[in-house]
């Protein structure tokens, strides 16, 4: 019985010295306090395009959500998580139909993210539009567009939509805001950068 008190001692001791230092030094701060309900976060760096032989794009999360990247105001999660708002929402921009989950009440917003991650319901890009030859995760298969004017259907492969979705705000951004330091749309290099 002796050893034990001992230990049991040293162990209280420890656990006094853990508590007294909690309130001094961050490190102890994680070790005695249990991580609960720590709040989820969009990523704030997204790397796109890491097959692609232009190089991968480094596509940063918070400035473009954040308000640092903007024509009118801080861009909102759906202008690229579409899917992301009720499928009455998506149709009033066409040609935009699909909602996510499907039968979806919230529109994703950076808050909702924060709060409550699962109902948000964040689909990647890559889950709907798959690469050109791959069946997507959600759905049956890769979104078709018909181009206006005309009756050619164009599958709108991942590569598809990310141009599509950030050529069209880039240059929106470069014809109303002159002084921002948008990469040019036109020119591959832009935004693919290949690893050196």
């Amino acid at each position: 019985m002796k050893k034990y008190i001992g230990s049991i001692i040293v162990i209280a001791l420890l656990v006094i010295a853990l508590f007294v230092l909690e309130s001094v030094h961050p490190v102890a701060q994680t070790l005695v306090k249990p991580v609960v309900n720590q709040e989820k976060r969009m990523p704030d760096v997204i790397i796109l395009a890491k097959d692609s032989k232009q190089g991968s794009v480094t596509f940063n999360h918070f400035k473009h959500n954040g308000g640092e990247y903007q024509v009118n105001g801080p861009i909102a999660c759906i202008e690229c998580h579409h899917t992301a708002q009720p499928a009455a929402e998506a149709a009033k921009h066409p040609p935009l139909l699909t909602d996510w989950p499907t039968g979806r009440t919230t529109t994703l917003t950076a808050e909702l993210f924060t709060k409550d991650p699962k109902a948000a319901g964040v689909a990647a890009c890559r889950d709907c539009h798959a690469r050109a030859g791959e069946k997507p995760k959600l759905l049956a298969e890769i979104p078709v567009l018909k181009d206006p004017g005309s009756t050619t259907l164009r599958k709108l492969t991942n590569q598809m939509a990310f141009h599509n979705t950030c050529d069209v705000c880039h240059f929106q951004v470069s014809f109303n805001r002159v002084e921002a330091k948008v990469p040019n749309a036109t020119v591959c290099a832009s935004c693919h950068k290949r690893a050196q």
